[in-house]
């Protein structure tokens, strides 16, 4: 999700803009940006090329998260809104366990491990080990070009990746959709179709005391997974029903989701996009990857789609 601060800010402008445009019958658009796992369960190792990425922002230096995964040793695809206006080096782990708990002991900038404590030696060798045992790399983030920042559903283009600055090994990188593989679902279909979200968001659920109304919680910061049914496919999103009490699936994206994957028949078909409510219990916004102005930008950096 984008950090806090500026999440607010422009998610609380546009919220506004949008009620207003819909109450003119004018558009019907997303009214939240991207979202963490509601339902499913903890992923462990199912999906072991999915990461947590980390940004930092030049106002305050502080982290924000989003959620990726390896397509080839060196890159991985995320979303655009996580990879644009960054600063510095993005820094990536695909330890299924962050933080059980807080604090998170993220470090404090790209270059300083969790204890604070520069880390002369992650610069040159691109990875390193934290005292918990998390490995994390360095990579650069790029966003599409025609990235439309939320404002033309017809031409969103919200996709970004992660160059590291050296390949992974012992991970097998996801297969990328073949062009047009969303469009072969029959429309009838899409609804009875389930689709494998994955990322490092935040939970849904009722606290352990006070009010039980069902909130996303940033603790366990984990890799989870969950399935949900189609709901409507565009030109560039496919559109899913992430309410985790639709017994035709097990649950939804949340904040933290944004970047990470969504699986059908072995490929990688999305990037989670966005949400349209604040206790993700309602549709998720996927961006396609199985279209051309995604597949031909991806070359560029070598990726390429599965034959």
């Amino acid at each position: 999700m984008l950090h806090a601060s500026r999440a607010r800010l422009r998610g609380s402008v546009r919220t506004i803009l949008l009620a207003m445009a819909a109450v003119a019958g004018l558009v019907t658009v997303p009214a939240l940006t991207a979202t963490a796992i509601t339902g499913g369960a903890p992923d462990g190792e199912g999906h072991p090329n999915v990461a947590v990425i980390l940004f930092y922002d030049e106002a305050d230096h502080l982290r924000y998260r989003c959620s990726a995964t390896l397509v080839t040793p060196t890159v991985l695809v995320t979303a655009a809104h996580c990879t644009a206006d960054t600063v510095g080096k993005t820094i990536v782990s695909f330890s299924s366990t962050i933080a059980e708990a807080p604090p998170s002991g993220f470090p404090t900038a790209p270059d300083a491990a969790a204890d604070g404590t520069s880390q002369s030696g992650y610069t040159q060798s691109g990875v390193f080990t934290d005292s918990r045992g998390r490995v994390w790399r360095f990579g650069t983030e790029y966003a599409h070009p025609q990235y439309s920042d939320f404002t033309d559903l017809k031409n969103w283009n919200d996709v970004g990746v992660v160059v590291l600055d050296t390949p992974v090994t012992g991970i097998a990188p996801a297969k990328i959709a073949p062009a047009g593989y969303l469009d072969q679902i029959p429309r009838s279909q899409l609804a009875h179709t389930l689709f494998t979200i994955v990322g490092y968001g935040t939970e849904v659920r009722k606290s352990d005391s006070g009010p039980q109304k069902p909130t996303p919680m940033s603790y366990p910061l984990i890799r989870r997974v969950a399935d949900a049914p189609g709901q409507k496919l565009t030109p560039q999103i496919l559109q899913i029903n992430g309410n985790i009490n639709d017994t035709r699936g097990t649950g939804g994206s949340c904040f933290g989701d944004s970047g990470g994957p969504t699986f059908r028949g072995g490929y990688q078909v999305t990037v989670t996009s966005y949400g349209y409510t604040a206790n993700c219990r309602y549709l998720d916004g996927l961006q396609r990857l199985d279209i051309p102005v995604v597949q031909n930008w991806l070359a560029t950096f070598g990726v390429h789609p599965a034959a």
